[in-house]
């Protein structure tokens, strides 16, 4: 009987075994972690899993086909390293690695091996999400000048990661799945707040090619919780708020138009205001969305979105943020082979 590893069971552990559980994909859930009184937890909120304290053990079961990554961030490139060499399919939590070398080389090497490689990029599989994607692709919103994006709370503080690599992350993805587009200038500052080696607020600055602009605000010490995106196109405008659960995208009629006034030699803008209206979203999981998609990228060879390309493209902006802030937000230029 084929089944998956749930290798980590703390914050998103969970989480994972719950949806690959209802899901059914895999006749096996096995928790696969280091900690016992994890390994009981695990038993006691997941009935059904199986439990291993032991990855290597793990590596070697036959009957195990697919591994998850739910383990902190510095383990995610030689965990699944070592997974793909075993002959596992591997999904990896954010992100798919530290540096654009170690997501070129699990590309690489899940390529060889002829296994699915992904990244759990979860908000890719929002239906929201999925939704303003179909609007842009429509060509409703039209050409798009502009992407404004909040993403702050109080804490979670992370140990092995600053805020950048923690929560732009989620932001980063989701502009890389609304847009076929990739930036060509990266801009960011930081700072840690307490003090400390991490920078706890950050600040991103994206410019691309076509003239779109794209703003990243994130911080763990806000006293309010904000997950808050403006999408501005040419034609109409966009507010995803993922906090509002009856209506987390609303669509605005409205925009603003530059036309010459020769007569004073200047530009003269005119606003035009419209309806608004909120589309019905589906009020399914992201997440299990997100484990159908592997599993028929497994049974099927179906490529899935946040493949390992995508988790390398997210990668590869990330690492020229943290280069620009710590050269003081210098830009940092990005070439992409397509």
């Amino acid at each position: 009987m084929k089944g998956i590893a749930i290798v980590g069971y703390g914050y998103w552990g969970p989480k994972l075994a719950r949806n690959f559980l209802q899901h059914g994909g895999f006749g096996r859930v096995v928790v696969c972690e280091e900690d016992p009184s994890r390994l009981a937890r695990a038993k006691g909120e997941c009935p059904g899993v199986e439990t291993s304290g032991s990855f290597l053990d793990m590596l070697a079961d036959t009957s195990i086909e697919a591994v998850a990554l739910a383990t902190p961030v510095a383990t995610h490139y030689p965990l699944a390293l070592a997974a793909l060499r075993a002959g596992k399919h591997v999904l990896v939590e954010k992100p798919l690695a530290t540096q654009s070398a170690e997501a070129e080389e699990l590309i690489r090497v899940a390529a060889a091996a002829k296994r699915i490689l992904m990244v759990d990029h979860t908000f890719v599989y929002h239906p929201a999400v999925q939704r303003i994607r179909a609007l842009i692709q429509s060509g409703e919103v039209g050409t798009l000048n502009y992407i404004d994006s909040t993403r702050i709370n109080l804490g979670l503080f992370q140990h092995d990661v600053n805020v950048i690599w923690d929560l732009a992350v989620h932001d980063v993805a989701i502009i890389n799945f609304l847009t076929s587009e990739r930036p060509e200038v990266v801009q960011a500052i930081g700072s840690a707040h307490p003090p400390g080696p991490l920078a706890s607020i950050g600040i991103l600055a994206l410019r691309y090619p076509s003239g779109l602009f794209v703003h990243i605000n994130c911080s763990w010490v806000s006293p309010v919780k904000i997950r808050h995106i403006l999408i501005g196109g040419d034609r109409k405008m966009i507010v995803y708020d993922d906090l509002n659960a009856n209506e987390p995208v609303k669509i605005y009629d409205s925009g603003v138009v530059a036309r010459s006034d020769e007569e004073r030699n200047r530009l003269m803008y005119e606003y035009r205001t419209g309806d608004v209206y909120s589309p019905k979203i589906a009020a399914k999981e992201a997440l299990s969305n997100l484990v159908s998609e592997f599993v028929s990228a497994i049974r099927e060879g179906k490529p899935p979105v946040s493949d390992g390309r995508f988790g390398a493209d997210t990668v590869k902006i990330l690492e020229a943020a943290q280069r620009s802030a710590s050269s003081g937000g210098s830009e940092i230029r990005l070439e992409w082979k397509f």
